[in-house]
Order: C-alpha cells, then sequence, then structure tokens
C-alpha cells in the first residue's frame, strides 16, 4: 500500500481520542487562579483520514504577542484542511493566564518561554510547560511557533532557526518564504532548545498588543507552504514564490550611547550597509546628541517603536550580511508579494 494511502492512527490529548478523519476541540485543564476560577489550554485537532506528519502550530507563549493567534484562526478556516493528510494540533493560546492580562508572563511574573521542557512540579510556569510539552509536543514530528517583537518593539517577518540542529529545518524555513530567515542558536529554557534535533520553526513578525496584517498574511501563507512541502496537503509541487529568502547567519543589536529620545531614520526592512546612521539620540533640548552607527551590513529585522530611551537599551536590530545586493531585492519582492491583497483589504 502506498504511504499515502495509509490510513492515519487516532491521537489522543488530553484523554480525549481523535479519529482520522474528524475535528475535535479539547480543552486541557490547567492550574485554576486562586479564585478557583477553573484555567484551560485551548486546543484543536484536525486529523487527516490518511497517515502523515504530525504538526503543532502554537501562539502566545507569550501572553502579549496576538499576531499568531490570528494566524491559527484564519489557518483554520481554510478548506484545504479537509484533504489533510497527517494530524494538525492548533494551540493559539499557550500562556492564557498571561493572555487574559495581556502581559508577557505569568502571574508568578516568569517567563514561559524561559521555563521549558518545565515540570510538573515546578512553578506554575514549569508546570505549564510541562503540560505544552507532554501533551502536544512530544506527539508531533514538526511545529510553527507564532511570536512577536517584546512590548514597544517591532519585527520584521522572518524565521529564526538552528540550522544545524536539524537538516530539515533550513528546507522548511525556506518553504515558508520569509524575507529573512535568521539562523540562531537556541537559549535555554526556550521551547525551541527543549524540542532538541525536532524540527520547529519559530516565526517573529509585528509587535505585542497588536494586529499586523502584513505579518499575519505572511504567516498563513508561509505555513500552508510549509504543509505542502511535508505534503501534509495537496499540491507540494505548486509552491510558487517569487524570491529567495535571505539567511543570514548572525545579527547585532545597537543600543542607546545615552539617555534622552531617539529619531530612526530608516523602517523595517531597510537594506544597511556597515557605518550607515541608523538613528540619532538627543536630550530633550537638542543640547546633545549622538548617532546609533551600525557596526555591520545587513537587514533592519528589529527596531523599538519607543521614542524615549534610557542609555544601554536596545533600539536596532540588523541581521548582519556579507552581501546585501540579493536582500534588496528580495525584500522588495515580499513586500510585492503582499500589497495589493493589503490594498483591496483596506478598501
Amino acid at each position: 500500500m502506498a504511504e499515502a494511502s495509509k490510513r492515519n492512527k487516532a491521537i489522543t490529548i488530553g484523554g480525549v481520542s481523535v479519529a482520522p478523519g474528524t475535528r475535535q476541540y479539547i480543552d486541557l485543564p490547567l492550574p485554576p487562579l486562586y479564585t478557583h476560577t477553573s484555567v484551560s489550554m485551548p486546543v484543536h485537532v484536525i486529523n487527516g483520514k490518511s497517515a502523515g506528519p504530525v504538526m503543532f502550530v502554537s501562539a502566545a507563549i507569550h501572553g502579549d504577542e496576538i499576531n499568531g493567534i490570528e494566524i491559527i484562526r484564519r489557518l483554520l478556516g481554510i478548506k484545504a484542511l479537509n484533504n489533510l493528510r497527517g494530524t494538525l494540533i492548533a494551540v493559539p493560546v499557550v500562556n492564557v493566564y498571561g493572555f487574559v492580562s495581556q502581559s508577557r508572563y505569568l502571574p508568578d511574573r516568569r517567563d514561559l518561554n524561559r521555563s521549558f521542557p518545565g515540570s510538573d512540579r515546578g512553578s506554575m510556569a514549569s508546570r505549564l510547560a510541562e503540560t505544552f510539552m507532554t501533551e502536544i509536543v512530544e506527539k508531533c514530528t514538526h511545529g510553527i511557533d507564532f511570536h512577536t517583537a517584546a512590548a514597544g518593539r517591532d519585527n520584521l517577518p522572518q524565521i529564526r532557526a538552528d540550522l544545524d540542529s536539524c537538516e530539515e529545518l533550513l528546507p522548511m524555513a525556506m518553504a515558508f518564504s520569509p524575507p529573512v530567515v535568521l539562523d540562531s542558536q537556541t537559549r535555554p529554557g526556550t521551547l525551541r532548545d527543549a524540542v532538541g534535533e525536532k524540527p520547529i520553526l519559530l516565526y517573529e513578525a509585528g509587535e505585542a498588543l497588536r494586529f499586523d496584517e502584513l505579518a499575519i498574511r505572511a504567516g498563513v501563507k508561509g505555513t500552508m507552504r510549509v504543509m505542502r512541502y511535508l505534503k501534509m496537503l495537496p499540491g507540494a509541487n505548486k509552491i510558487v514564490r517569487n524570491y529567495e529568502s535571505t539567511i543570514a547567519n548572525d545579527s547585532v543589536w545597537m543600543r542607546a550611547p545615552q539617555s534622552g529620545i531617539v529619531r530612526s531614520h530608516l523602517q523595517l526592512g531597510a537594506v544597511v550597509n556597515r557605518g550607515d546612521t541608523l538613528g540619532v539620540v538627543a536630550d530633550p533640548f537638542g543640547e546633545t546628541e549622538e548617532d546609533v552607527v551600525s557596526p555591520v551590513s545587513g537587514v533592519l529585522v528589529g527596531q523599538t517603536n519607543m521614542p524615549l530611551v534610557h542609555e544601554g537599551e536596545a533600539l536596532f536590530h540588523v541581521a548582519s550580511l556579507s552581501s546585501t545586493k540579493s536582500a534588496a531585492r528580495t525584500l522588495d519582492e515580499f513586500h510585492q508579494e503582499y500589497e495589493q491583497a493589503l490594498i483591496r483589504a483596506v478598501r
């Protein structure tokens, strides 16, 4: 029997068995609030009739990063999922506690993405991480985790992955087709570090507590492309893109040389040359001004949206490149891909 025609198996999450060819909403119980109010992590499982990869998509590990929630909502409404091969596990809100309070953190001020793989005897963050790992991640073969910049910052759509950790990460990242793929090592306690060699992409785009339409559309389309690459959806040979993602092997944050008011000279996605002035920090009276100069060439993939800064605060994030010639073309073509759709959405 051909692999594509093998019958899928039921998958069990939170004690609920989801049969092949069905969809199921599941509420994973979490520790209640001290008011005795029940809390649960919402999960939507689509189990295809035919066997294939088991992929999770997750958002709001940081509770105030909401772009991914909308990406998942739109993804679940796409009719092509009726022909799914394998299983899609969607978790739109992982950090339910932070989401309810519009906070990056949990009530105990811990960062969930520094608490993996977690423990059922640890802190609230550790217990939440352990639940997500055992009930979701360990049952999957692949995954995409959606993030945004922290509060007061903005990120260019980008994929982050430690490309040396798994040979499947690069083709998955290129299938997603962001303007920039940042080859970045993992940090202890993060989901990417906890999964080991399992191919997990991290999509960064937009800012906290804001919807960014371009970032959302790119996230939905990129996820569909990855699913076609994995042959979870039909049309694996019809992945059309007019550009090749730029791969950056390093990145640098430029920080405020003094306290004051920052004036940015560039927009996200700008191509930067070594020695370029990215912005100026001045005191309120304009008596002292200091330029913020890039020590590398590359692409501006992140920046602060807050004009009031203290000395040492992160201002500009540049993905460094040995050559920026192709990067400018890639960024132009990326924006052109979504430009008309964004214009129609405004109308």
